[in-house]
């Protein structure tokens, strides 16, 4: 191997690195700070109002698993056309899909795992609520578990066909959201 070629490993190595102490840092943060609002917050609500958050916490994940998702099998070309024509959103897009990998780390991942624990965390103490209040003698968290396991990878296999088969106009949506919040 020639030094030229072993300076381009080294650098993919310390990006690759680098990148792996960014997302680490922000998924713990994040973790945290979700953790005890949802936990803290739901634990002070009444069953509907926590089943209705626990509802919007799975959304979430399926909805960033999307999108995670359709960046990674957008067609390119077609935003290079769009960027051409200066449609509004497609740089946006088309620095989504370079960036696939990582946008799909963020969405899928960091946010598809975080509200992955999130609801499985606000499904625990939903189930101690249900429980208490109505005196059960059985514990219920096995059910409400397996319920919401269930509806997150069933909705994201849903999910999942929708972005392979939408992932223009998602990647497009995306795109033309962080055109708005960009600074010019």
């Amino acid at each position: 191997m020639n030094n030229n070629q072993e300076n381009k490993d080294n650098k993919k190595d310390y990006s690759n690195l680098k990148w792996f102490i960014q997302i680490f840092i922000t998924t713990f943060i994040l973790s945290i700070i979700f953790s005890y609002i949802s936990t803290n917050g739901v634990s002070k609500l009444n069953i509907i109002p926590a089943i209705l958050i626990l509802i919007l916490v799975i959304a979430i994940g399926i909805f960033f698993d999307i999108i995670g998702v359709a960046v990674t099998v957008a067609n390119e070309h077609e935003f290079h056309a769009k960027a051409t024509k200066k449609v509004k959103g497609s740089k946006d897009s088309l620095k989504l899909i370079k960036n696939a990998p990582k946008v799909a780390n963020i969405c899928a991942d960091v946010i598809g795992d975080i509200c992955g624990v999130l609801s499985g965390a606000i499904s625990a103490l939903i189930a101690i609520k249900i429980t208490e209040q109505m005196h059960l003698n059985f514990n219920l968290q096995f059910i409400l578990s397996a319920l919401v396991a269930a509806l997150t990878v069933g909705g994201k296999a849903l999910g999942k066909g929708i972005a392979n088969s939408h992932s223009t106009p998602i990647v497009h949506a995306v795109g033309i959201i962080l055109n708005k919040f960009k600074k010019d």
